[in-house]
């Protein structure tokens, strides 16, 4: 079963490289590997060395704007098993566009957004082809595919060499993919709020850059050390308005039937799971808000919270603590706003339930 997120990288990967004549040099390659069940039978040694081997890519420096100031960006997009044995992938079209504003964002040439969708769809193609991909189990549809697997992307950019305060002009760009599984571990889904702040006004935050996930890395390290499964974050200013959590957007249902997210500005990453549970919301009858929302208005008046993101999908949150006092929503259990929402998102994703938005793309 694949856990979270690993670094078992599929053997085909895609680079790009933007050259001075404005074009983008595609290749794809084959990296070592053997057959999944072969790879299945090796010991961890062996099959740490073959994983490594498939890391490491020589093309790319080690000293550039990367790796020494963070100046890159990347995104997360998965690729989901249909009961007919296909492939399919939830809203390439999403990424590509956010990818493009990510890099241009930072000083970067855009990636065009019909190269960056062709070529998520190859790399899987090319590992499906050669039996590296998770195969639909109607198990997952118990628990609402909670628990199912399917192919993460991850798309980034990497620098061309530099030591100096500078930006990029020739990046690279790098697709990967691995198995991946649920990305919140079963049991508690208590959050806290962090007294840390993600992102500040004319910063960065709007972008899925590398920089901004140094901060939420270390808080929720130190939550999930506490027994806490997330940390949320509040406004640069008066650390008062809700913003986001570690790693995903946040929704809460009051107990006036209102789901309300926080609006998007520019210390908010625009999540297209967040999106899409928008539409999904706004099609079952139920009013949504984007606006500020107070932590206190939050946890006095809310009955239901989710967070949502690529990784995360949907996750409920039980509770929040706040310094000293604890809100529990649902009484600790999930909601049933929430559970249809997930139900009809992983369906969608899965195949389960008409795709009517064309959210879907095949491989």
């Amino acid at each position: 079963m694949a856990k979270g997120f690993s670094l078992a990288i599929y053997p085909w990967v895609y680079t790009a490289k933007k050259t001075e004549t404005d074009k983008w040099e595609e290749i794809f390659t084959l990296k070592p590997h053997k057959t999944p069940e072969e790879e299945a039978a090796m010991n961890d040694k062996e099959l740490d060395q073959l994983l490594a081997s498939r890391n490491s890519f020589s093309e790319l420096p080690l000293v550039n704007y990367t790796t020494q100031y963070g100046m890159g960006c990347f995104e997360g997009m998965k690729a989901y098993p249909q009961k007919d044995g296909s492939l399919k992938i939830f809203r390439p079209d999403e990424n590509a566009a956010r990818f493009a504003r990510s890099m241009k964002g930072l000083g970067m040439p855009p990636f065009p957004e019909d190269i960056f969708i062709n070529a998520g769809k190859e790399v899987v193609k090319r590992n499906m082809e050669i039996g590296f991909y998770p195969k639909y189990n109607p198990e997952w549809e118990k628990d609402n595919f909670l628990f199912g697997e399917s192919v993460y992307l991850r798309p980034f950019s990497y620098a061309e060499p530099g030591i100096g305060l500078g930006i990029s002009h020739e990046p690279w760009v790098v697709f990967v993919s691995t198995p991946v599984g649920a990305y919140f571990k079963p049991g508690s889904a208590k959050a806290r709020i962090s007294n840390s702040i993600r992102a500040f006004k004319g910063g960065t935050g709007w972008i899925k850059c590398d920089s901004n996930y140094v901060i939420p890395i270390l808080e929720k390290k130190k939550a999930e050390a506490d027994g806490f499964m997330e940390t949320i974050f509040l406004d640069a200013e008066e650390h008062k308005y809700v913003e986001e959590g570690s790693s995903c957007n946040i929704f809460f249902l009051l107990k006036n039937g209102t789901l309300v997210t926080p609006e998007l500005e520019d210390t908010i990453l625009p999540g297209i799971t967040r999106k899409s549970l928008l539409t999904l919301a706004q099609d079952m009858g139920i009013k949504t808000e984007e606006r500020k929302i107070s932590i206190d208005e939050a946890m006095a008046d809310c009955k239901e919270c989710f967070v949502t993101g690529t990784a995360a999908g949907l996750g409920y949150l039980e509770s929040i603590t706040n310094k000293d006092k604890t809100a529990v929503f649902n009484n600790g259990k999930m909601g049933e706003l929430s559970t249809e929402l997930l139900k009809t998102l992983k369906g969608i994703q899965y195949g389960k339930v008409e795709d009517k938005y064309g959210w879907m793309q095949s491989v």
